[in-house]
This record gives C-alpha cells, sequence and structure tokens, in this order.
C-alpha cells in the first residue's frame, strides 16, 4: 500500500512540475508577444530558477513570485552598490551617482512590496502602477552616471534588474 501511495505522490508531483513550467513557459510567450523589450529566454529562465514560481499554479501565483523575485535582485543590487560605496572602490566622481542609486533601490522594494499587497487583494491596476515606478528605479540610477560621464560599476545588475521588474509587470497586464 505504501508503494502505491509513493507512487500516485510521485507522478502528482511530476504533474505539478509539469504544470507550472507550461505556465512559465505560456506566460513569458504571452508577455515577450506583448511587450517586446521582455526577453523571452531571461523571464523562463529566472522563473524556472525560482523555487516559488515553479510551484504557481496560476498567473496570479507567477505575479506574486516573479515580484518576490525581483525584490531579492533588488536588495542583492543595493547591497553589491553598497559594498562597492563602503570600499571605495568607484570611479572617482560617481560617489553621488551611486548613493543615489541606493536610494532608488529603496523606492523600487517599496514599490514592489506595494505591488505584492496590491495583487494580494486584486487590485492588479494599482499593482501595475507599483510596478511601473519600480521599473523605472534601475535605468534612472544608470542615468545618473551619465551625467558623470563615468560608467556605472552595475549595469549589468541594472539590466537584470529592470528584467525581474518586468516580468510581472508584463504579467499584470495580462490579468
Amino acid at each position: 500500500m505504501k508503494f502505491f501511495v509513493s507512487v500516485a505522490l510521485f507522478f502528482l508531483f511530476l504533474n505539478c512540475f509539469a504544470t507550472a513550467q507550461t505556465l512559465i513557459q505560456d506566460s513569458c510567450k504571452t508577455a515577450a508577444a506583448k511587450d517586446p523589450t521582455l526577453n523571452y529566454d531571461f523571464c523562463v529562465q529566472s522563473l524556472e530558477q525560482d523555487p516559488q514560481s515553479k510551484t504557481a499554479t496560476t498567473l496570479k501565483g507567477l505575479v506574486l513570485a516573479s515580484t518576490t523575485n525581483a525584490e531579492s535582485k533588488t536588495t542583492n543590487v543595493k547591497g553589491i552598490v553598497e559594498t562597492i560605496l563602503k570600499n571605495k572602490t568607484y570611479p572617482p566622481g560617481s560617489e553621488s551617482a551611486l548613493s543615489t542609486c541606493v536610494e532608488l533601490y529603496d523606492d523600487a522594494n517599496n514599490s514592489l512590496n506595494e505591488a505584492l499587497m496590491n495583487v494580494k487583494s486584486g487590485d492588479y491596476k494599482s499593482a501595475n502602477i507599483d510596478l511601473s515606478a519600480a521599473l523605472d528605479e534601475p535605468g534612472t540610477c544608470e542615468d545618473g552616471f551619465k551625467e558623470t560621464h563615468e560608467k556605472s560599476p552595475v549595469t549589468n545588475e541594472n539590466n537584470d534588474l529592470f528584467q525581474k521588474i518586468l516580468i510581472p509587470l508584463a504579467f499584470t497586464n495580462m490579468l
């Protein structure tokens, strides 16, 4: 009897994983078709690497997971910039731009937190506004370096962050 229960649970788990994988691929495909700035491969890879996304069974579940994922990435990039500032390993004249980036990442995280609350309550319009606000922050950070004529030490991280925030934004447009 234990054997049959184990086999049944295994196939149930396998089915859930296949369903989540299909949900991820289909959602990323639809979102990328509607928004050409969203990179389909990045979307799928990002979500398939996230345990919470892999267990999502609805688009709302993917929005929650991808927003949490974006929040985590924002915190990570903020930590990188804070380390650069602490260790003074930045190009001359870019300290102000880096400090501004830290503030922008805080703003992005606040917006992402608001988006999470709004998605949970079913207020997708407000979530969309919050996600749009968060989406502006990596680009605004990069713009600060253009003003100083210095190369940003976090361009790659900001590009990834932009994509990570764009995923739940594109998904909320589908709800």
